[in-house]
């Protein structure tokens, strides 16, 4: 029709230090309004090792951001090899503009050269994900009940971070600085000088009590060796319960029972199994999910 104003398509673009601000005033106003601007941008823009290239990408209709997805970015060694991995996190797109939000994950994962992560998605964007060949880990969870058992064996429990620091070394000793600062992140270390197994946690409500949510198992044969010390620790500490995804211990101790019908999380990667996913550098650490 003669005279129509004809709109253009939405732009994407890098989330980078210059339009960061105006990413997280975004997710603020309509992600999770309990999170401030300002506490956006510090948890988007963490000092992880490895190579930035950006802190996601964000949709822009005009001069106003209408949706955006965030990336965190991490060099690691996983079975002696260098690896890299980018973990999507902060999806959301207006409703007006839902239709574009396929072109927010080809620009993250058209990055070449990265394994990919999703540890927070929804059905909906699950589905978009598998379009990208994204596979789901095992979503099953194990809730035991922390108990006082008597000490006996060679474990001990670190929880102090002076003495933490001391016991670590090398990339353990690094891993555990990079998390370190995350005031809701909870450091145990249980086992022996030969075998540490470094434990994070988050304290989490299970059934209306207090309970620890277990993120990262470093050692799982030093992990179960020692589960009963751990057990009587968080127990001391006021966690009445404790949650473990099921593909991060073996065997499962006791009292547990076995949870399922958790959105499952999912992973992209042409030559890392599932085994070999964790939640390190990720938004399951940077953020208070």
């Amino acid at each position: 029709m003669a005279g129509a104003l004809v709109m253009g398509r939405p732009t994407v673009e890098p989330v980078t230090a210059l339009n960061l601000a105006e990413f997280a005033e975004f997710l603020h106003r309509h992600l999770n309004p309990t999170v401030s601007a300002a506490d956006w941008v510090a948890r988007l823009r963490t000092d992880w090792p490895g190579e930035r290239p950006n802190h996601g990408f964000l949709l822009r209709d005009g001069s106003e951001v209408v949706g955006g997805i965030g990336a965190y970015y991490a060099d690691r060694q996983i079975d002696g090899r260098a690896e890299k991995l980018c973990n999507i996190t902060s999806w959301c797109v207006l409703e007006a503009h839902r239709q574009q939000s396929m072109r927010l994950a080809m620009a993250v994962v058209g990055q070449p050269g990265y394994h990919y992560t999703d540890f927070s998605p929804t059905k909906v964007v699950a589905g978009t994900l598998k379009f990208f060949k994204f596979q789901e880990l095992d979503e099953r969870q194990v809730v035991t009940l922390n108990l006082p058992w008597p000490a006996f064996g060679a474990s001990r429990v670190l929880h102090r971070a002076a003495d933490i620091e001391t016991a670590l070394q090398d990339d353990a000793l690094q891993i555990y600085r990079d998390h370190q600062a995350f005031p809701w992140l909870h450091h145990v270390l249980i086992g022996t000088p030969d075998a540490w197994c470094h434990v994070i946690y988050k304290r989490r409500v299970f059934k209306r009590l207090p309970s620890a949510a277990v993120l990262h198992i470093s050692n799982r044969g030093a992990f179960a060796a020692g589960w009963r010390r751990l057990s009587s620790h968080l127990l001391s500490r006021g966690c009445i319960s404790t949650q473990m995804e099921r593909r991060m211990i073996d065997p499962i101790p006791w009292p547990s029972a076995v949870r399922s019908g958790f959105n499952a999380k999912l992973y992209q990667s042409a030559t890392l199994r599932a085994d070999q996913i964790d939640y390190l550098y990720s938004e399951a650490m940077a953020l208070d999910l």
